[in-house]
């Protein structure tokens, strides 16, 4: 059965989106592997699916699927790319709408500039909610990683993240350690590995290893962790730009348990069916 996708980026983290309103969408973890294949399939970090919502008052429903097959709670980059999609698509006439996803609801909102800006929601802390098996909640924790021990923030954007400040973020050793953290036996759900450079107090050099999908050009959840995590230790600024590897995002935290702001890009590439 052929059904219609349309592949998007933002900042170059890259989805192929379906629409599951107007059509059966049906995934299973071995088709979303083919789909995500860059060789024999389309290509992309995450499949995204629109869906009805489950709860009167929410627009739509958004399900998040990593390259390796596993479903996951949140996405940011793809939040904003998914606002863009329904929009273009006329699923909505709304530039801002309510989406649930498995972490909660969001509110992404297309600008005026054609950025979107999304709701993402407050960090959350405690070791118990990422979750995170430690003891009691503190800025920094030692984890022991391939016999080396770093510090690391450790927080959830609706999502796992554990963030280490780096001098170097080009010299970082996302590609052998990110994989180790990933897995770690200390985050029962795997965790996103964020290596962040202080560029200044309102700027930041971020790249991120994702669970499920590797290292990817940008991590909207990972900017907003990394953004959170040095505002709760004094290193960083309300408001901060964040440089990835795929483009900047600007991110915003007034603290507490205030919501993270994030706008970025959110571009279609093409459209195109594929037989599932």
């Amino acid at each position: 059965m052929k059904i219609p996708f349309t592949k998007m980026q933002g900042q170059g983290n890259d989805f192929v989106v379906f629409d599951g309103v107007r059509q059966r969408v049906e995934l299973t973890p071995e088709r979303v592997r083919a789909i995500a294949d860059r060789h024999f399939g389309i290509g992309c970090d995450q499949v995204l699916v629109v869906e009805p919502p489950a709860a009167a008052g929410n627009d739509f429903r958004y399900r998040i699927y990593n390259a390796d097959g596993g479903e996951v709670e949140q996405c940011g980059n793809g939040a904003r790319c998914f606002a863009r999609f329904v929009l273009d698509q006329g699923l909505t006439q709304k530039r801002e709408i309510r989406v649930e996803t498995a972490a909660g609801v969001i509110s992404p909102k297309v600008e005026t500039s054609g950025q979107v800006t999304v709701d993402m929601g407050a960090p959350r802390f405690d070791p118990r909610e990422v979750p995170f098996l430690a003891g009691e909640p503190a800025l920094v924790y030692p984890l022991t990683v391939a016999g080396m021990t770093v510090e690391v923030s450790v927080l959830s954007m609706g999502n796992p993240h554990a963030v280490q400040v780096v001098e170097d973020v080009d010299r970082a050793p996302v590609a052998t350690q990110g994989p180790l953290i990933e897995r770690h036996p200390a985050f029962p759900n795997r965790v996103n590995a964020g290596y962040m450079q202080l560029v200044s107090r309102s700027r930041i050099a971020l790249r991120v290893w994702e669970r499920g999908a590797g290292e990817t050009l940008a991590c909207g959840t990972g900017a907003c962790a990394a953004v959170a995590a040095g505002i709760r230790r004094g290193l960083l600024e309300h408001e901060v730009r964040v440089a990835t590897r795929g483009g900047e995002l600007t991110i915003r935290w007034p603290g507490d348990d205030r919501p993270v702001m994030m706008t970025g890009d959110a571009v279609r590439v093409f459209d195109g069916e594929i037989d599932i």
